[in-house]
């Protein structure tokens, strides 16, 4: 059992998507979502007022590697038949965040009273998409085994910018032995929609993070003397890129809590 199943053991990997939804929406659950729905695409999520929307695909199109966009909604709508059949995008993520100008407002587990009409969500890969398959292959995880979010780093590695939207490139990371992380290059290759191969193996301070036990998102896991920290990509990119930009009004996901579809992962294996 995993150290999600035993400190929630409402909802664990071998959930339906559709039943953890169903308990983030009326409020059961409210931890990171690593772990759970095995097999199921869980995303990022980015809202922005439509007039807006067009300069932020242009960023996401122009940085696929931490932006994989994999749905973009109706303005107004918050439902994503694309990506589930109940989904509803105002109450469906453990937590959101709320942006006004560029400043962080707040966090909360519902976003149904700052819903507007003239929204547009984008629905970005999620490198948790890939981490079951590592799972398959007799990867540990390490924040799955430690029951923590992710650890994820801003970097000096740079965007592409489009318009007003641009920054440093975001990413994850995941300790591995050397073995290990030959073969999850492999493996996360085949998932060019979700992040992909690693941007980076080995020493941190070469993409600019100076200590890895202090991530500027999520929380920081043990790294073994004998093991290579590894960076993918990451979707919290769009966050840092939203800072800069200013947008009127923004919502995300938190960084680590996402919208679990009823998509399923081998889906989105290219090999």
């Amino acid at each position: 059992m995993s150290p999600v199943s035993s400190q929630h053991p409402a909802l664990h990997a071998h959930s339906s998507a559709a039943d953890c939804r169903r308990l983030i929406r009326n409020g059961s659950w409210d931890r990171p979502t690593a772990g759970l729905a095995a097999r199921h695409v869980q995303v990022n999520l980015v809202m922005l007022p439509d007039a807006e929307a067009a300069d932020f695909l242009r960023f996401a199109q122009r940085n696929p590697k931490p932006c994989p966009v994999l749905a973009v909604s109706e303005p107004g709508e918050f439902t994503l038949t694309s990506m589930g059949a109940d989904i509803d995008l105002r109450r469906d993520v453990p937590r959101y965040r709320i942006f006004e100008s560029g400043q962080y407002k707040a966090e909360v587990c519902d976003i149904s009273e700052f819903w507007r009409d003239d929204l547009v969500t984008f629905a970005i890969g999620c490198s948790f998409t890939f981490e079951h398959t590592l799972l398959d292959a007799g990867i540990a995880i390490r924040h799955i085994d430690e029951g923590r979010n992710v650890p994820m780093y801003r970097t000096s590695i740079q965007t592409q910018s489009a318009g007003k939207f641009g920054g440093d490139m975001v990413v994850t990371m995941r300790p591995l032995k050397a073995a290990d992380a030959i073969r999850a290059i492999q493996i996360t290759s085949r998932f060019p929609g979700v992040h992909g191969a690693p941007v980076h193996i080995g020493d941190p301070a070469q993409i600019g993070i100076t200590d890895l036990g202090c991530p500027d998102f999520g929380e920081a896991v043990t790294v073994a003397a004998d093991e290579l920290p590894v960076f993918w990509a990451c979707g919290a990119t769009p966050q840092v890129a939203l800072l800069q930009a200013k947008p009127s009004v923004c919502i995300t996901h938190a960084p680590g809590y996402m919208l679990i579809t009823d998509q399923l992962n081998i889906d989105y294996a290219v090999l």
